[in-house]
């Protein structure tokens, strides 16, 4: 469905930021992209998106297909007309709008201008997924909690019917209880409306426990990849990620003294 072949991002004709990044997204499946801040997982998502023009960053070597189109240089406007739709991190909304306001604007972005439901229907779809918000409707988004934003802000991008969603941590500054929820609904988003996922997370435990695939970045390389039940047991990942050791005790980032990293790019 998506694929990312040997791509390398620079900002400003000077800072490299991704180093010949290859990935693949399968229909239906959710893929978790995991790494450190500073990593290149959000670069990455602004690539595909085609957002990284508004950073003065540009793909400077490598491929992006969506359905073997090339979409690499495509405007963003077109890239979300196409069924790609990002979820930026940090709960970006239209403050002043209530609930609803916002979640109609996401339907004028609908993949190939799709009509065949209503908005009335495709908002009712939301509240299905996320009932609290039919609750807020008429309110104000600016007033809302950190984990209803982070429901509106995918609600959102719900009500554009997209084949592909790029959610950016959604986790992010949410109490466990939000995020279990949050990821509750992701992972029916996934199986009930078939829409696959990309998703950059932190988290790394709850990311491999919703994943189908996940891969590893660091420093703006690929450095491990595999099913994600296979990684969640990986020790390397237990080790730096899920914060444990051997005898499963905890320990902190700073704690770790390396990663012993799989340089697959070396061959």
């Amino acid at each position: 469905m998506l694929r990312l072949n040997n791509v390398e991002v620079v900002y400003s004709d000077v800072i490299q930021v991704l180093r010949g990044v290859s990935i693949e997204v399968p229909e239906g499946q959710i893929v978790a992209l995991l790494g450190a801040n500073g990593a290149g997982k959000t670069t990455t998502l602004r690539a595909i998106s085609g957002l990284l023009r508004t950073q003065e960053g540009e793909v400077t070597r490598g491929t992006i297909e969506f359905y073997d189109r090339r979409i690499d240089r495509l405007p963003p406007d077109e890239i979300v007309r196409l069924g790609i739709v990002q979820v930026l991190e940090g709960r970006r909304l239209f403050q002043h709008l209530t609930v609803e306001e916002n979640l109609v604007i996401g339907s004028l972005a609908r993949y190939r201008s799709d009509q065949r439901t209503s908005i009335q229907q495709d908002l009712e779809q939301v509240y299905h997924y996320f009932p609290r918000l039919k609750a807020l409707r008429r309110r104000i988004s600016g007033y809302l909690s950190g984990g209803e934003q982070q429901m509106l802000v995918i609600g959102r991008g719900l009500m554009a019917h997209p084949r592909l969603m790029l959610l950016d941590e959604p986790s992010l500054g949410l109490a466990p209880l939000l995020v279990a929820e949050i990821f509750r609904v992701i992972r029916r988003i996934n199986a009930e409306e078939g829409v696959s996922i990309l998703l950059v997370e932190q988290n790394a435990r709850i990311a491999l426990d919703v994943a189908h695939y996940a891969y590893v970045m660091e420093n703006g390389r690929i450095v491990l990849d595999g099913p994600a039940s296979q990684l969640a047991e990986n020790e390397d990942i237990k080790e730096f990620y899920l914060g444990l050791t051997q005898l499963g005790q905890r320990k902190s980032y700073r704690e770790v003294k390396h990663y012993k990293r799989r340089k697959r790019w070396l061959g």
